[in-house]
């Protein structure tokens, strides 16, 4: 094996990105120290205009990547710290700087219970892989599709979308394009059904996300405000997502196979199916099986029945595998931890927001109330959707999610016609997952498109057709359930 180098200075800040870093820092400064009437909100103090100069530093570093997302958040959380924690640096105490957050609070980010729902989801994919569950699963879920080209296709789509619903999404996508290899062997090299294979794997893995909480990160963003005892403290249960969520999903990956076909078609008819991979045979197995099933009902059941909420649910696997020795110390080294110090920088920033005052007075000083609540709605989606494509749907829903959870605390009651503010948040998970026209918009593209066997064009067709499809599927839905008040 050759030897890995530690990538120089030089290479982590290529010209173009140090210049969009200093231009930035730059940025941040200038807002941080502009005049507090500038900003046009009433009562503005000193520490909420340094939150602002944050989420402004947020903001272009997250849109532009000239640093690592994850370094962005650690660069939010330590910066609060410092400047707007009752423990921040003497030079920015004083009289007159307004209420200073709590730096324990601002340090919990990284713990938050939504964070540990996110680990429990990575520990299982963990146990799934190393098992080989996830191979014994994929046998067994595509044999009922038979040869029949069509019917496989529909069966990756299917089982992919099952899968990103309880495992990463890039996990999902790495493991199921494996399992195409000997497929593509039996496949015409000039055909098509090769680019269709290739190209269900990234859209079942987007679509199937929005299915669980756990699905994908910008879910679990929006809960944390819909949830939380500062937020909205609505109680959505990991059952009542999946009873709406789960349908919607179903039906977007049927209209996707009709979809990628019609552009797609197969010219052999019927394929040769042979997935391989190791199943371990053992006790270690029937502890993962069972600790799956247990996890996953008491994720269903209602909070009502167990006593406990899905956070706390997600702590089983984690638990149990720790102590049985399925997960070993070298497999946490396997956990994407750069997703989950993300995900935690983005709860920093709303807590900034909302802990330091600044929320409250940006209500106060813009009439959100006389905004319509459907222009919201839409407008928020497409916003999500158009940077979902080019930066994180993680970073990006928690840039908007801190946003919309401060508008619609403005728009008050305003927002009963279409339920409320769980309708436009939930909207937001649901454009973040529909982004996936270019194969830098989500890794599971990424991934399909390194295959070699996709071209950017056919990605942005299929991309672009699908996202529009499951955002106007996804918005009635999500309409039809908000104006019946289903879940407020």
């Amino acid at each position: 094996m050759a030897e890995e180098k530690t990538p120089g200075l030089s290479a982590a800040f290529s010209p173009k990105k140090l210049w969009e870093f200093v231009g930035i820092i730059l940025v941040t400064t200038i807002v941080w120290n502009l005049p507090i009437d500038f900003f046009g909100i009433n009562g503005l103090t000193v520490v909420q205009q340094r939150i602002i100069a944050i989420f402004v530093f947020a903001t272009l570093s997250w849109l532009t990547e000239c640093i690592p997302s994850w370094a962005t958040s650690l660069g939010i959380i330590t910066t609060m710290c410092l400047t707007v924690t009752n423990n921040a640096l003497l030079p920015f105490k004083g009289e007159g700087v307004g209420e200073l957050l709590k730096s324990k609070e601002v340090m919990a980010s990284f713990a938050d219970p939504v964070i540990m729902l996110f680990l429990g989801g990575f520990i299982l994919a963990i146990a799934a892989s190393k098992s080989g569950l996830d191979v014994l699963l994929a046998r067994s879920m595509i044999k009922p599709f038979g040869r029949k080209s069509e019917n496989v296709l529909l069966g990756f789509l299917l089982i992919t979308g099952v899968f990103s619903m309880f495992v990463s999404n890039t996990a999902t996508a790495a493991m199921m394009l494996t399992f195409l290899t000997p497929v593509f062997a039996a496949l015409p090299a000039n055909g098509k059904g090769r680019i269709a294979l290739t190209l269900s794997i990234p859209v079942a893995a987007n679509l199937g996300g929005m299915g669980t909480p756990i699905g994908t990160p910008p879910n679990m963003i929006a809960l944390k405000y819909l949830n939380s005892p500062e937020g909205l403290n609505m109680d959505i249960g990991f059952g009542t997502w999946m009873m709406f969520m789960l349908p919607l999903v179903i039906l977007l990956l049927v209209i996707s196979w009709r979809v990628i076909l019609r552009f797609f078609p197969f010219t052999k008819k019927t394929i040769d199916l042979h997935i391989t991979g190791e199943v371990h045979r053992g006790w270690r197995m029937w502890v993962v099986c069972a600790t799956f099933i247990v996890t996953i009902l008491l994720w269903v059941i209602p909070k009502e029945i167990t006593g406990i909420d899905a956070n706390t649910v997600a702590m089983v696997p984690m638990g149990v595998f720790a102590v049985t020795g399925v997960i070993t110390a070298k497999d946490l080294q396997e956990i994407n931890w750069s997703v989950i110090w993300m995900v935690a920088g983005g709860f920093a920033l709303g807590l900034g927001m909302n802990g330091s005052g600044l929320a409250e007075n940006a209500i106060d000083s813009i009439p959100f109330g006389s905004w319509s609540p459907v222009a919201i709605l839409l407008i928020s989606g497409l916003i999500c959707f158009f940077l979902s494509n080019f930066i994180s749907n993680t970073a990006t829903a928690a840039l908007l999610v801190p946003i919309l959870a401060v508008v619609c605390k403005g728009m008050g009651g305003a927002l009963g016609s279409i339920g409320g503010t769980a309708t436009i948040l939930i909207g937001i998970a649901i454009a973040a997952s529909s982004a996936m026209c270019l194969p830098i918009s989500t890794p599971p593209n990424a991934i399909a498109y390194s295959t070699g066997l996709v071209k950017q064009n056919d990605m942005l067709k299929i991309g672009l057709t699908l996202g529009i499809v499951s955002m106007l599927i996804g918005y009635l839905v999500l309409y039809f359930v908000g104006s019946m008040h289903l879940i407020a």
